[in-house]
């Protein structure tokens, strides 16, 4: 994933299916989160209202401390949910193109100048990373992680989930799920892993590194798809979400190092309700 000369490096990954059974799934219009419901996340992340994962702040509560924030308990398509139960159909075609980037490592926070309040590794993107899908184009705009993870699998729970997440040029949000699970030692986050910035707002920029996502994602490109939400307040809903199936590996040492920063910073389950859940069951790349 990450490498030290100025060689750029492309992925150009084609999940081939038809575009009638996506816009059927997701829907031009419940695809998207209007461009005034980004910039509503956007302010309230940057807000004085607490809002974290402790009893007295958390997810029970976000529907309460905000006005704006009432979907967090009221929404009907709201995010993470468990995967289970999905239906297989052949997909749109989903086409990621992941030039290398310079990395940005941002301790994110949610309580304006505050300290030791961050709730995720946040890595961030400038430009020309891009998802397409049904002739919607997204960039990548950053990727972020959670322990344990949002997402359940038949009531499984990973250590860890990294959600990619990609915005349009009219502010319609797409996320890539990406579980993580104990196993080997991943060597593509050690440059991320030793920089890890040390206190809540810090930015940490690493010279002369570039990330190559197609060392990030998983071999098997099947993925489960729904309608959903953001995770966190104001749980706006409208996103389309794409969780690979098959997990991708990091050491003990690489989650415990990472769950000594963050560790319990995920939403409960949410109900499904009249959603459907799709399997796209593509195994295999196809150049």
């Amino acid at each position: 994933m990450i490498r030290n000369d100025n060689q750029n490096c492309r992925l150009h990954t084609q999940l081939w299916a038809t575009v009638g059974i996506l816009l059927l799934v997701l829907g031009s219009a419940s695809f998207s989160i209007e461009a005034n419901a980004a910039q509503k996340s956007a302010q309230h992340a940057n807000s004085q209202i607490h809002w974290g994962y402790e009893p007295d702040n958390g997810p029970g509560s976000w529907g309460k401390l905000n006005k704006d924030w009432q979907l967090c308990a009221e929404g009907e398509q709201q995010s993470p949910i468990d995967l289970t139960g999905a239906r297989q159909k052949n997909m749109d075609m989903m086409k990621l193109e992941f030039p290398t980037a310079n990395l940005k490592i941002v301790r994110q926070t949610h309580v304006l100048h505050a300290l030791d309040n961050g709730h995720t590794i946040q890595i961030n993107y400038d430009s020309g990373e891009t998802l397409e899908i049904g002739g919607h184009s997204f960039a990548l705009r950053q990727y972020h992680f959670h322990s344990p993870s949002e997402h359940t699998v038949n009531g499984r729970r990973y250590p860890m989930e990294m959600h990619l997440v990609h915005l349009s040029q009219n502010k319609k949000i797409a996320v890539i799920g990406v579980f993580i699970e104990q196993g080997r030692h991943n060597e593509a986050f050690d440059r991320i892993w030793s920089n890890l910035p040390t206190q809540t707002g810090q930015e940490v920029h690493i010279e002369n590194v570039q990330v190559d996502i197609d060392h990030i994602l998983p071999e098997n490109k099947s993925t489960y798809r729904y309608r959903g939400s953001l995770t966190t307040p104001p749980c706006s809903e409208g996103v389309g979400w794409f969780v690979y199936v098959e997990p991708i590996e990091l050491s003990r040492e690489q989650i415990e190092a990472f769950q000594k920063i963050f560790h319990g910073n995920n939403r409960p389950i949410q109900p499904l309700n009249d959603r459907t859940l799709w399997y796209d069951g593509i195994e295999a790349l196809k150049e």
